[in-house]
């Protein structure tokens, strides 16, 4: 469990520094400071073999998914990611004794004390459905040639032509919307509120309704729609899943 919960902390830490910081310089400070507070940790928790995978799986996934989605790997990093990750929580599961962290480590909870391998493992899990499941999402659009809007004219990208985007009106809230979104189903899911989770995936697609139907013949936006809203639901289902069956292990 450890394993997996360094190595969700480096790839979506990674990405958020990456998406946030604009100067190259303070990317690369944060990025070194996320490297050495890993080792850090890692160390600390006697899971020092852990924390440097965590840092390579870290420096692979930066390299092989660019920010733009067009990345020659496409989204099969992700699957790799997904497979390690639920591999090495079903095979190591949480220490009774993780070193000098784990001595002073006191988390209290409802259904009892939270044990620090689940911490990272939580912590790990929030930070991949903020930014990195908008760059999974990207590239699976990517990768199936879904149209998508772009930044200026339209030009082929994934084997079709990519219409050009309408000119920004209002609050494009886009890149928010789908870490919240992600972050309710993980937390209703985790409830058991599996009511309500259906209920607010009903209401986005009612929400959307308006414009997809004025698609026309291509079903161009309803595809990209239907694509992006269950890539997005199937990171946020699988880190849910993650989560509870390493805490349950």
């Amino acid at each position: 469990m450890i394993l997996a919960g360094f190595c969700l902390v480096a790839v979506g830490g990674a990405d958020l520094v990456r998406r946030f910081a604009a100067r190259r310089g303070a990317r690369i400070a944060l990025l070194l400071l996320l490297v050495v507070a890993i080792i850090a940790v890692g160390a600390l928790s006697d899971a020092g073999v852990s924390a440097v995978i965590a840092i390579a799986v870290g420096a692979a996934w930066v390299r092989s998914m660019p920010l733009d989605a067009t990345g020659r790997a496409s989204f099969w990093p992700a699957v790799l990611l997904g497979v390690l990750a639920a591999v090495s929580t079903a095979l190591i599961h949480e220490r009774d004794d993780p070193g000098l962290l784990g001595s002073i480590w006191r988390l209290p909870s409802p259904e009892g004390e939270i044990g620090f391998d689940a911490a990272v493992l939580a912590v790990g899990v929030l930070l991949i459905v903020a930014e990195s499941g908008n760059l999974i999402v990207r590239a699976a659009l990517d990768r199936e040639g879904t149209w998508r809007p772009v930044e200026s004219g339209g030009r082929f990208r994934g084997g079709q032509l990519r219409q050009p985007q309408q000119e920004a009106t209002g609050f494009q809230g886009g890149r928010l919307i789908g870490p919240l979104e992600r972050l309710l189903v993980v937390v209703l899911t985790l409830a058991g509120a599996y009511s309500l989770l259906a209920a607010m995936l009903a209401a986005k697609g009612i929400v959307r309704f308006p414009e997809i139907s004025k698609d026309g013949e291509t079903g161009a936006r309803a595809e990209y729609f239907l694509v992006g809203s269950l890539v997005s639901w199937v990171v946020a289902l699988g880190a849910a899943f993650l989560l509870w069956w390493g805490v349950h292990s």
